[in-house]
């Protein structure tokens, strides 16, 4: 297993995050057991998961997956083996907190208070805000504007000082946020730095072949102040496995059994797969390898959140930690993303082979543009 800091602490995360929102739903906590088990022997030392959890999200699944994740600490009396990083809910959720904005000092104590409860834990190392209580535009949305009715929201200074009397009672270690946008991200650290106040060590947002919004505005901001990224979704949902090609629905797959992921199998992502395909096929490894092994190289990246609801697709998961993408296939994937394609390309020299090739990839680049795949999203219901 390969190894980073998180952010400027002293943490040494596992490259590789065990995700966890399917415990409660699609999978039992003898499942969950399994793969906590298998992955801690891998080496992985880094857990994620949320007090929404399991998804789809709802009154019934709250705090289930955490339940399972503390049963299992108090089973295995292994706590201090693993780097646990837990979520408050945003707005939104009738069933927690009312669905109100909730990040001040009661709202952000009832959380941690739960959290702590059914994790059997009695700190959390690193604490994150799941999702912007501003309005903003979060999971998938477009052309920004204020909403005129926006309620009131706790301002990132205020948030910064009641999260820091947590940090300060043991009760959390270090905090992040989740589903940030540039201007979040640069508030709360230009306010953690003027303010003396504890900084944001992580951003989990989404990243993937088919979803590289992260490195426009974002990916700079990780690397220049030591902030990375905690990738979610790194398969599209699953959908760059592969096994929605061709029209297909798994029995027991996420898009067969619940509603809010269509966006992620639209007709112009299902070309997008079909060519990652071709170009997994091509370096004899799979769809799942390439994609994997993609988020995994990324420099901003400082681990990245795999979820399985099968014991064969984590080992794959955490498998690709032992793949690594040659050049020429990093310039497959980027080669023709904003560049017209000439014969005569320094890249290409003449050689008509390469440029036949580059031409039929040329769908790949374009629908590799998240905005040409990604429909928007209105609701964090269906996104973590």
């Amino acid at each position: 297993m390969k190894f980073k800091k998180l952010g400027n602490t002293d943490l040494d995360v596992s490259l590789i995050c065990l995700g966890t929102m399917t415990w409660g739903t699609q999978n039992s906590e003898k499942e969950a057991f399994e793969q906590m088990d298998y992955s801690i022997d891998q080496g992985v030392n880094f857990f994620d998961t949320a007090e929404l959890y399991s998804v789809p999200p709802t009154a019934e699944s709250y705090g289930k997956t955490e339940v399972m994740i503390g049963n299992w600490f108090e089973k295995r009396k292994n706590r201090d083996k693993i780097i646990l990083a837990s979520k408050i809910a945003g707005p939104g959720c009738d069933w927690i907190r009312g669905g109100k904005n909730s990040f001040n000092e009661k709202g952000i104590g009832e959380a941690i208070e739960g959290s702590l409860k059914r994790l059997k834990t009695d700190y959390i190392d690193l604490y994150q805000l799941h999702w912007p209580e501003r309005s903003t535009n979060t999971f998938g949305r477009r052309e920004y504007t204020i909403n005129k009715n926006e309620k009131e929201w706790n301002d990132f200074e205020s948030v910064l000082q009641t999260l820091d009397k947590f940090i300060k009672s043991g009760k959390i270690r270090y905090i992040g946020i989740s589903n940030e946008t540039p201007y979040g991200l640069s508030k709360y650290l230009e306010i953690s730095k003027n303010k003396n106040l504890p900084r944001m060590m992580s951003v989990q947002n989404p990243y993937s072949l088919v979803n590289r919004t992260y490195e426009i505005g974002m990916s700079e901001i990780s690397i220049r102040e030591k902030c990375g990224l905690l990738v979610y979704y790194p398969l599209a949902s699953g959908a760059l496995s592969g096994k929605y090609r061709g029209g297909q629905m798994p029995k027991n797959a996420r898009m067969t059994l619940f509603k809010g992921w269509e966006r992620m199998i639209n007709p112009l992502a299902m070309k997008a797969y079909d060519e990652y395909y071709k170009l997994a096929k091509e370096n004899n490894i799979t769809m799942v390898q390439l994609a994997q092994a993609f988020v995994n190289s990324r420099p901003f990246v400082t681990s990245n959140i795999i979820g399985a609801t099968t014991m064969d697709q984590l080992k794959e998961n955490i498998g690709s930690i032992e793949i690594k993408l040659t050049g020429e296939m990093l310039d497959e994937i980027n080669f023709t993303l904003s560049e017209p394609v000439d014969i005569n390309h320094d890249r290409i020299k003449g050689d008509e082979e390469l440029y036949y090739k580059v031409i039929n990839r040329k769908v790949l680049a374009m629908l590799t543009q998240p905005e040409e795949i990604v429909e928007p999203m209105n609701t964090p219901m269906n996104e973590t």
